[in-house]
């Protein structure tokens, strides 16, 4: 069997590369929820619609029967697998990809507490956004810092994991970076990935390197591991993923960020539906789940895996 650990990062190619921050396209109209019934002379009122800010008081049972979603009856979540140990594809001993992680395994909880089925759809980092934008999925699950920038387009849950940033360059070249600005080189070349938080804090940390967006986090680690990157700015987790794999790469600096968390990317005017999944949240860091799915990830993430998109017929590409 191939050893899609070492080599799957290597041989993605490129895809879509769409800004995050400023992805196009106006809004569309919410897929409507059960058809209802107009009143008839034997029938009760139909009760008001609570206000926006009353559905955080109310229980699950109370919310359920509220839920709007794109597709009645599920929970469409859109992620990118290509960010272990968030999201990723887990190889088993005969070569089938599964999609895992605890973004994965988390989006099942909340759709269960939820009482709906469960679809998620594997797309690139830059195009969960545009698809929570455009209002084609009800949730986006894939590491997302709830970023002030980004509440234009998506709301947020509550924070369900907490991170760090950091700068990643390989052990080798550890000795050049003993603090942030030395990272502000205009000889460097400094990657992050298009449009995400750590493109931001790449530009604000390091404006004077050549800053090098691309729309994989496996691709900036072949760039480094190849030596065509100085350095990286990179998840702290995604980080220590990665450096279990590649003994090579060196995670030289903790990178400051005011949100260090990881929160569910909401579609925009739903409120019962981001009050939900808050109470999802809550019982599963409550019940311990959240712990175990956080390890059970990392613990894949350790083995043979793949990061990126499938090709059409659900095969590991390259």
């Amino acid at each position: 069997m191939k050893n899609w650990k070492k080599i799957s990062a290597l041989a993605l190619a490129a895809a879509m590369s769409l800004s995050l921050l400023t992805a196009c396209g106006g809004p569309a109209d919410p897929t409507p929820g059960p058809e209802s019934k107009a009143p008839t002379a034997e029938s009760a009122a139909p009760e008001a619609t609570p206000a926006p800010n009353s559905y955080g008081d109310m229980t699950i049972e109370e919310l359920k029967p509220l839920l709007q979603t794109v597709t009645q009856g599920k929970l469409t979540v859109a992620t990118s697998p290509d960010f272990a140990p968030y999201e990723f594809y887990a190889i088993d001993d005969s070569g089938n990809p599964t999609l895992a992680g605890f973004d994965v395994a988390l989006a099942g909880y909340v759709a269960d507490y939820l009482g709906l089925e469960l679809e998620m759809v594997p797309i690139d980092f830059d195009g969960v956004l545009m698809e929570l934008q455009t209002k084609s999925v009800d949730l986006g699950m894939a590491g997302l810092s709830p970023d002030p920038d980004r509440m234009g387009i998506m709301d947020f849950s509550d924070i369900y994991y907490l991170g760090g940033q950091s700068f990643v360059c390989l052990e080798g070249n550890k000795d050049q970076f003993p603090d942030l600005a030395a990272t502000n080189n205009p000889e460097y070349q400094i990657g992050a990935q298009i449009g995400s938080i750590q493109a931001s804090l790449a530009n604000e940390n390091s404006p004077n390197a050549d800053i090098i967006q691309l729309s994989k986090v496996t691709d900036i680690i072949a760039e480094l591991l190849a030596g065509k990157m100085d350095g990286a700015y990179i998840e702290t987790v995604v980080a220590e993923s990665y450096a279990k794999n590649y003994p090579e790469l060196y995670i030289a600096l903790e990178v400051p960020y005011d949100v260090a968390g990881s929160s569910i990317g909401v579609q925009k005017e739903n409120p019962a539906l981001l009050a939900a999944v808050n109470l999802a949240i809550k019982a599963a860091l409550d019940d311990g789940s959240m712990d175990s799915f956080v390890a059970t990830a990392n613990e894949q993430a350790s083995g043979s895996v793949y990061e990126g998109l499938l090709d059409e017929s659900g095969n590991v590409q390259g």
